[in-house]
């Protein structure tokens, strides 16, 4: 029997919590926010499933509900909200959140340690929360999905469009970070989930697209919630809370209008240039006709004074009243200020059904058109843009009419069919009610989803759950490391020709260094000759050894070396050895080196440097040659490793591994291979027997360049960070 599910999703920037969504507040609270609810909710239902985690950011802020500021929040028994706090405490737009996720995935990962929720399942949505889980799933050694909801290539190419350049968009989307996390995404997810096979098509645009796996899973609507017009609640609390419910809908639109019997022309989208709005107020305000069958309702997000919203939405909400203005629809068009999204967008869909009215939504492209099922399942026909999703939505269910959003008489032509012809709005009222029960319920989503996890653990596992951590590690795990020290061996640690200064001391201060204290050595040696160092200086042992160039990580218990298999794990994506080392065939200046100096992610050559071509290596490699690092040393050796395989990766995997704060590390080293592991917030050391590549350096509040060589260098740079006296 399979064992039971530990799900953990990720949504890292939209408000989240259980006693109410706050859609459409602005653009990062849209269908998203809504989908990753709901999906978690009907997870938590499943049979299959254990328990259900949901990770977002914790804010606290007095402009938004307490609630956000909760760390956990308890849904049902089955589900819960862990808020990870990061990047201080005010509510932020996503594209400022990007130098945070770091933080982020340190944090997630000492609060699963926390409370032993170790998952068997991670599923990110949008590509902030698709770099966290590319780097919890690479420590934990968890396999995940992905979910996109928007892309990066196509927002940057929108903007370039309209006229913005490269180096506005950079600074405020920060577009270089969010599509190097898709393609990494595509690289390293089990599989992405879209709504429609259409969706996949948009995955084109990028490198990686070949490497990615694709499942196209529509998404649910609450089919309790979303019912058909003339369905009648039995329970007569609810009945009364829906009567009262609905008289405030009918209110807030009928205060707009001089005849409010009339059938509706409904949309319902938030304030964006995109969902394009204004096509549909210039086609009703140019209709006379059309104006005397109808109403025109548009509820477009939530606003208490334009004035003060953000540019793009102000722009799109002034123009709406200005053509309003323009075409004289005072009595004619209501645009209530709000909603309860929560509670009132299926009433609101109901009423316009019960005024035999149609729903309208002529996006310029939809992904999916979730207000297209949510608007059918109540019973309201629809006029809706062929370009994306409802286009494979329309012919499933036959529930009303695809237009070019940018059509005129197309559109006026559909809404007119609709509202003139009983028999055609019953048919799709009809067919639209029964159809979206049948093909878009979370239900038949979620049992889709949780069949292909299941394939996919029994394929990609023998038992993942097992293999999480070599067996020493869980209790290492427990121990409160909280300070690292990684330094080179050659030049750095010993200096042979210079009879070793300071080795004895260090030496002295690393036997004595308390529980808290991990140490690393980082070499290009391989493990065997690590080891005879450590043999031959009578070292203590360290906690950890980051060797051959950064391609192995290996733990000491005292007598034995553990390799981590996490590590390999998340070199593997995608390195394919034997392919590489039979492109190289061809090259004259290159012969392999002896066995021992080879491992699983590292291909060793010695070269002719007199012969050294970068640029033919590079030809013979191909396409995936952005794949692998090359590095010449020493002028005669040549190494070909994994693009991810380095120092100062390995440093950041160790760190999130043993939740060490990136700023608690201290790095030391003596060459421009060491340089890599003195990223972000760790602090380093550079020798005073430094070679000439790193001649240039200065102290800076993160490096320390030391006036003494090898160790004794090293223990100035520790005084300097007073970590010793």
């Amino acid at each position: 029997m399979m064992k039971k599910l530990r799900i953990s999703l990720i949504n890292i920037h939209g408000l989240l919590k259980g006693s109410g969504l706050e859609i459409g507040r602005d653009a990062d609270n849209g269908g998203q926010t809504k989908y990753i609810y709901e999906l978690a909710e009907f997870l938590s239902q499943h049979e299959d499933v254990e328990h259900v985690h949901l990770f977002t950011r914790l804010i606290d802020d007095p402009a938004l509900s307490p609630e956000y500021a909760v760390p956990i929040e308890i849904i049902n028994d089955k589900l819960d909200i862990r808020r990870i706090p990061f990047l201080g405490k005010k509510y932020k737009a996503k594209e400022q959140l990007w130098e945070g996720l770091d933080t982020f995935v340190n944090g997630a990962m000492q609060h699963i340690k926390q409370y032993n929720i170790f998952p068997d399942w991670i599923h990110s949505h949008y590509a902030d929360a698709g770099y966290a889980a590319a780097e919890l799933s690479a420590v934990l050694n968890i396999p995940f999905a992905h979910t996109g909801h928007s892309l990066g290539f196509y927002k940057k190419k929108k903007l370039i469009e309209s006229g913005e350049t490269e180096e506005e968009l950079e600074k405020k989307y920060k577009f270089k970070a969010r599509i190097a996390a898709e393609e990494r995404t595509l690289e390293l997810a089990e599989f992405i989930v879209t709504s429609t096979e259409q969706e996949i098509e948009t995955y084109k645009a990028y490198k990686n697209f070949e490497l990615g796996k694709y499942h196209a899973i529509s998404p649910g609507i609450d089919t309790r919630k979303f019912v058909p017009y003339y369905y009648q609640e039995n329970d007569s609390d609810k009945h009364m809370e829906e009567a009262q419910r609905k008289y405030w809908v009918a209110e807030s639109i009928s205060k707009f209008l001089t005849n409010p019997h009339k059938p509706i022309i409904l949309a319902l989208s938030r304030p964006d240039r995109h969902k394009n709005l204004n096509t549909l107020i210039e086609v009703y305000g140019k209709d006379k006709e059309l104006q005397s069958m109808a109403n025109l309702v548009i509820f477009a997000g939530i606003r208490k004074d334009i004035a003060k919203m953000p540019e793009s939405e102000k722009n799109v909400l002034t123009d709406l009243l200005l053509l309003m203005d323009k075409y004289d629809l005072y009595g004619k068009m209501a645009i209530p200020k709000k909603h309860d999204v929560e509670n009132e967008v299926s009433i609101i869909y109901r009423y316009a059904a019960e005024k035999r009215g149609v729903f309208v939504n002529l996006a310029l492209h939809e992904n999916f058109g979730l207000t297209v099922i949510e608007s059918a399942s109540s019973g309201l026909p629809v006029v809706v843009t062929k370009n994306g999703g409802p286009s494979e939505i329309i012919p499933v269910c036959q529930n009303g009419e695809l237009v070019n959003p940018q059509e005129e008489s197309q559109i006026k032509k559909a809404l007119r069919n609709i509202l003139t012809d009983e028999n055609k709005w019953k048919y799709y009222s009809n067919n639209g009610a029964i159809n979206i029960q049948k093909h878009y319920s979370w239900i038949s989503h979620v049992n889709h989803y949780v069949d292909i996890i299941n394939e996919n653990l029994s394929v990609s596992s023998t038992g993942i759950k097992k293999q999480h951590y070599p067996n020493i590690n869980i209790d290492r795990l427990k121990r409160k490391i909280d300070h690292l020290l990684v330094s080179d061996i050659d030049g750095t640690l010993i200096e042979p020709k210079l009879a070793n200064p300071g080795l004895k001391e260090l030496k002295a201060h690393l036997t004595n260094r308390t529980d808290k204290m991990a140490f690393a050595m980082a070499s290009g040696r391989n493990l065997a000759l690590v080891k005879k160092v450590i043999d031959e200086e009578e070292f203590p042992l360290p906690d950890f050894i980051i060797c051959s160039v950064g391609t192995e990580i290996y733990y000491t218990n005292g007598k034995d070396y553990i390799l981590d298999k996490g590590w390999a794990k998340f070199l593997s994506g995608r390195w394919k050895r034997e392919e590489i080392v039979n492109k190289l065939k061809g090259i004259k200046w290159i012969k392999l080196q002896e066995e021992e100096a080879q491992n699983p992610f590292k291909i060793s050559y010695y070269y002719d440097k007199e012969h050294y071509n970068h640029d033919e290596l590079i030809q013979v490699l191909g396409t995936g040659w952005y794949k692998v690092n090359i590095i010449p040393s020493h002028g005669q050796f040549l190494d070909f490793i994994p693009k991810r395989a380095s120092k100062g990766n390995a440093i950041k995997f160790l760190c999130r591994k043993w939740s060490i704060p990136l700023g608690n590390v201290i790095a030391a080293g003596d060459s421009g291979n060491d340089v890599d592991m003195f990223r972000g917030p760790v602090k380093g050391i550079i020798v005073g027997n430094r070679s000439s590549e790193l001649a240039d350096y200065e102290t800076t509040k993160s490096i320390y360049v030391a006036k003494n060589s090898a160790s004794e260098g090293i223990l100035e740079g520790l005084k300097y960070y007073k970590v010793i006296k």
